[in-house]
């Protein structure tokens, strides 16, 4: 499977992302985008989710730069692979490449049996998009839910 045959817009949906997260710190957030998850039916438990992405938190750094994190958890719990979003009103305390706080959040929820194809693939993907300054300032400035899948489904070539 090449990179691009994975299609992003096959697991982020509208329901999955909050462009106004009410968290004002790291664990907030993620309980946040897990209860997102959880509504959504893409996980089957809020505890044992957290618990997975705190595991992977502590093994590196999530937050990448210009206010951008990816948490991710590769758990039982996960019922689909998918990406749940979040945009903060302030900048959150993350440890991230640049030291600065973060405001998005791009929290990976990883099926365990998915966990070395879809979700490297996943990451790669998003990670290029991220990697372009364009993609990062319209994350901060987009207004609808719509705009975010439109934006992080363009074709990144």
């Amino acid at each position: 499977m090449k990179l691009e045959e994975i299609d992003i817009t096959k697991v982020i949906t509208e329901e999955l992302i909050d462009l106004n997260l009410k968290a004002t710190t790291k664990m907030e957030v993620i309980e946040e985008l897990t209860h997102l998850l959880y509504v959504n039916h893409c996980i089957d438990s809020e505890e044992g989710f957290i618990k997975d992405v705190l595991y992977r938190e502590q093994e590196g750094v999530t937050g990448l730069e210009k206010g951008i994190a990816i948490p991710h958890g590769k758990s039982e719990s996960v019922i689909k692979t998918t990406l749940a979003i979040g945009r903060t009103k302030q900048p959150v305390e993350w440890e991230s490449l640049d030291d600065n706080p973060i405001n998005i959040i791009l929290l990976f929820a990883v099926k365990t049996s998915d966990a070395t194809t879809v979700h490297i693939k996943l990451l790669q993907k998003v990670a290029t998009l991220l990697a372009d300054d364009e993609v990062l300032q319209s994350l901060q400035e987009v207004e609808t839910k719509l705009e975010v899948i439109n934006l992080l489904s363009k074709n990144n070539e």
